[in-house]
């Protein structure tokens, strides 16, 4: 599979490194963080490098938690912190980046960036998603979240989560809808 000029061989499994770029992650916290609040990019560089020396194949890169009950963040806040992390990445690291994302406008520019893989939690959702990736014409992978991160939580409940929730969910998202805009199914998803 085609990753903006990288080809994996997916006959053996990959990882993905996850790089959580915000002060409230579950798995990086602040340390990635100075004392002034702003993300040092030295720092999670050399986070994403730990990551590659150890095997990783991806790292994915989040500006947005969506962790339960997580702050909003606004749009400029997730590009300021992604898009300097993933152009680093690209340029010093031989490793695809992958950027998670919901935004199309983040979507768009990580690609000029030096993304190669959407990671959509909110699988195309948003207004615009579809477009974008459309546009970049590079692989996305579809997440499926129940609700919002501010809603997650409030009786979360699924009979059956593989066969009922997360394939019906991924039937009637924005996958047809994506795949009828001219997406690639067999190139693009996962």
């Amino acid at each position: 599979m085609n990753f903006a000029g990288k080809i994996v061989d997916f006959k053996t499994p990959k990882v993905m490194g996850i790089l959580n770029v915000t002060p409230d992650s579950f798995s990086d916290g602040s340390e990635l963080f100075l004392d002034s609040g702003k993300l040092s990019i030295d720092k999670a560089l050399q986070r994403a490098e730990a990551m590659y020396k150890a095997g990783a194949t991806f790292i994915d890169v989040g500006g947005e938690s969506t962790k339960p009950g997580a702050s909003i963040v606004s749009l400029e806040e997730e590009m300021d912190r992604v898009l300097p992390l993933v152009e680093r990445i690209h340029n010093n690291i031989d490793v695809i980046v992958s950027i998670d994302t919901s935004s199309p406008e983040l979507m768009l520019q990580g690609a000029k960036a030096g993304a190669g893989l959407i990671n959509d939690v909110r699988a195309l959702q948003k207004p615009g998603a579809i477009e974008a990736v459309c546009e970049i014409n590079l692989p996305v992978c579809l997440m499926h979240m129940q609700g919002t991160p501010a809603t997650m939580q409030e009786a979360p409940s699924y009979d059956n989560l593989i066969c009922m929730k997360l394939i019906s969910f991924l039937e009637r998202s924005n996958l047809q809808l994506a795949l009828n805009a001219g997406i690639d199914e067999k190139s693009n998803y996962r």
